[in-house]
């Protein structure tokens, strides 16, 4: 890791630690899990974990603790062990958790719940998230309260017990500088994949094979986890919200919606665009179309500080509401269709969610009940829709047709930044773009040759 890391990491635990009272934390970056027999699913760890640690090992705990003015972080991490480099790699090791991650001490993860009781005697205030893994609670219950029985000896366990999601929930939430730079570069990566299913999609294709096409652009560009299983979904399957099969025939006069995002040092993206197999809309497709355009751009348009979530919502949500009385799928005043929520049946899900960390990432939308203010440094996604399954009380021209167009936007001091309009998205935009001679599949080369 580079000492610029290093420093970045150190500065976010002093962060954390500015924030917590006198006590100590504990924070996991948890341990692999079994897919089937016993072959396990790739491991992540933790957001959290690899927040304060920038490490990103399994079976690992990090220990922040704070008694006035002194501070201390410990990790306990795997062992160098060469017998099992050999089956699963490299390891830092107690040495690398100091020279590399910054650790003032470290200590083989064998040792953690014996060393336990020490960690936590006398401390007036444990931080951490009860209810991820039911085993480590039961334990760090049963140490806490055996501590507690040992009053007579001057000896206490935490009588405090606090969430330190309330201190890193807010951390993520509103970027640093180090962070939009890695949320502009996760989104540079995703939308240059979304650009080649653009130019690769053609009629009688399987649906996996163009989300192949993207999945396949995201590890060449460095893009290397999936945020999120990617939805490719043609036609009538475009109107189930996290269609994933992928399985079906993309049809000549199909529309294709794909959402999907990249993961690039554990920061991930996520674009939605929906284009035509074929190159050109239909008259029913470019009218469903421009209204989730024109309402996405409503809503990105009222981006800025000091906005709330809501106002952002619903400043695109009268624009579909608009668009569905104008296509004859609803009567009444826009106002009426939201109050009664008569709209839900094609636009069923809120205007955008919180990026970074995780894809659906943390942080609060209302805080006693009032929708949270903007502020700059944090990143939403802006994802309207309209989704027309075979239902009688749709016309029937737009049945079959289901629309998402979504883009990461970065709130700015003076409003908000869009990190991935290089996507194509206006429907003379995608038709040039589609339509145009080189194809995707004309040559591939590798992305990391100059």
């Amino acid at each position: 890791m580079k000492t610029m890391d290093k420093t970045r990491f150190r500065k976010r635990r002093e962060a954390f630690m500015d924030m917590m009272e006198d006590g100590v934390a504990l924070i996991p970056s948890g341990s692999p899990a079994l897919r089937n027999g016993d072959v396990e699913y790739p491991f992540r760890a933790s957001s959290d974990f690899f927040l304060l640690t920038g490490m990103t090992e399994p079976d690992a705990w990090a220990v922040l603790s704070k008694q006035g003015d002194t501070r201390s972080f410990q990790l306990y991490v795997r062992p160098f062990d060469p017998e099992q480099e050999i089956w699963t790699g490299r390891r830092a090791g107690l040495k690398g958790a100091r020279k590399t991650f910054g650790a003032d001490l470290a200590h083989d993860v064998g040792e953690f719940f014996d060393h336990l009781p020490e960690i936590l005697q006398n401390q007036p205030r444990l931080y951490y998230s009860f209810g991820i893994d039911e085993k480590c609670d039961a334990r760090i219950l049963a140490v806490t309260n055996t501590l507690k029985q040992e009053a007579r000896r001057g000896i206490s366990g935490p009588w405090e017990i606090h969430d330190p999601r309330r201190i890193t929930w807010r951390m993520r939430l509103v970027k640093d500088r180090c962070d939009i730079q890695d949320q502009k570069k996760v989104a540079g990566i995703t939308a240059s994949a979304f650009k080649a299913a653009m130019r690769a999609v053609r009629p009688g294709m399987k649906e996996y094979e163009l989300a192949a096409v993207v999945e396949f652009e995201f590890a060449r560009r460095g893009g290397n986890r999936l945020a999120f299983d990617t939805i490719c979904a043609a036609g009538a399957n475009a109107a189930t919200l996290h269609y994933t099969a992928n399985d079906a025939v993309i049809g000549p006069d199909d529309l294709v919606l794909v959402d999907a995002g990249a993961e690039h040092g554990m920061v991930t993206a996520d674009i939605t665009r929906t284009f035509p197999a074929s190159g050109r809309f239909t008259p029913p497709q470019a009218t469903a179309y421009r209204w989730v355009l024109k309402a996405q751009k409503t809503a990105i348009a009222a981006i800025r500080p000091g906005v709330t979530y809501a106002e952002v919502h619903r400043a695109g949500l009268e624009v579909l509401c608009a668009g569905l009385v104008a296509m004859k799928v609803l009567d009444g005043t826009v106002e009426s269709i939201i109050e009664s929520q008569a709209y839900r049946p094609w636009f069923m899900h809120r205007i955008g969610h919180w990026l970074g960390l995780d894809c659906h990432d943390v942080g609060p939308y209302f805080v006693d009940g009032d929708s949270i203010r903007l502020e700059p440094g944090m990143v939403i996604t802006v994802e309207p829709g309209l989704y027309f399954r075979n239902q009688p009380e749709v016309p029937e021209k737009y049945r079959g047709i289901g629309i998402r167009i979504e883009d990461d936007v970065l709130v700015t001091p003076s409003g908000c930044k869009i990190l991935t309009s290089d996507v194509p998205k206006e429907i003379n935009e995608i038709e040039r773009f589609i339509g145009e001679s080189k194809s995707w599949w004309d040559g591939i080369e590798p992305a990391s040759i100059e």
